[in-house]
């Protein structure tokens, strides 16, 4: 097709494409093309998930082993910190307070140490899992892997970091007077159970971080309560003597207390199981499976957003 402009000269002109009036999403369906980053199905994020599963390895060894590069003693503060917390926690709260009362002597330490370790599993899960996104940008917007990945392989440091530290409590178990006995096999399952909760945990705030970054500014309160309502520096039954015995068992079965007290029933030879609330193992499971995979589901849903905007 060709006009005469006013000069005299033709200009052509093309003929309308096949193309013209199409939709965007049409066009994409027409070429086979598909959205850049977007979210795979379920069962395709898991297989993506354990293709990469040696990079979340590496990534969990690495930060375990920057994490206090820059400090003189090194690794030694993975074991030092919580000691330091148990420490300040015994004088102000074993020896000032009382709180070990109900306890036989000797156990209210062991009782402590454990509750401090497996309560800061817990806790850094957490705030690890609030910062992996906001705290990764770069390397999420720069690669293409499935996102699940860092509140996974932060989880993984602190189960590593819990290892180290799990030296130090059986050293303070035996030192006061606790002996080696089968229950102490009891530790490798709910230790695996609070991983489970732990990274589910992770994904959760992990989405929530990636929206709201300052929740990281908050999340410290959040996990201060709820130490102090976990029965990490008291027994929860002793403490709550006299009072309706619904608040006794809200607080004994949500998810720390149970793990930390699963340990103890565990390690500690006079913390029987007229210690633990009932049905305990159910709420062990149950909080890992219904935090670990609602965890992850939910974290799924929004993998095409993250690092975005």
């Amino acid at each position: 097709m060709s006009d005469t402009t006013h000069d005299g000269a033709l200009a052509t002109s093309k003929p309308p494409s096949e193309d013209a009036g199409l939709a965007p999403a049409e066009l994409a369906r027409k070429y086979g093309l598909s959205v850049s980053g977007a979210r795979p199905s379920l069962g395709g994020y898991v297989r993506e998930l354990w293709g990469r599963r040696h990079f979340i390895m590496a990534f969990s060894r690495a930060k375990l082993v920057a994490q206090y590069s820059e400090a003189k003693l090194g690794q030694i503060w993975q074991v030092a910190t919580p000691l330091l917390n148990a420490l300040v926690y015994y004088l102000i709260f074993g020896l000032i307070l009382n709180a070990g009362r109900g306890m036989p002597k000797g156990a209210y330490i062991p009782f402590l140490v454990i509750g401090i370790f497996v309560f800061s599993f817990t806790q850094s899960s957490l705030m690890a899992g609030v910062r992996a996104i906001p705290g990764n940008l770069g390397l999420v917007r720069a690669l293409h892997f499935p996102r699940a990945s860092l509140p996974i392989s932060f989880s993984l440091q602190q189960l590593g970091q819990l290892l180290y530290s799990m030296i130090v409590v059986f050293v303070v178990v035996l030192a006061f007077g606790n002996h080696p006995r089968l229950s102490w096999l009891l530790v490798i399952p709910t230790l695996a159970l609070q991983f489970v909760f732990n990274t589910g945990l992770a994904l959760i705030f992990g989405r929530m971080g990636s929206k709201t970054p300052d929740l990281a500014q908050l999340m410290p309160f959040i996990t201060r309560t709820w130490m102090y309502a976990s029965g990490v520096m008291f027994s929860i039954g002793e403490m709550l003597k006299g009072r309706p015995h619904w608040i006794a068992d809200v607080l004994q079965w949500n998810p720390a207390a149970i793990y930390m007290d699963l340990i103890r029933f565990a390690l500690i030879d006079s913390y029987g199981p007229h210690h633990l609330p009932p049905h305990v193992w159910a709420f062990a499971v149950g909080w890992a499976v219904v935090i670990g995979l609602g965890g992850f589901v939910y974290f799924w849903k929004a993998e095409e957003r993250y690092g975005r905007g």
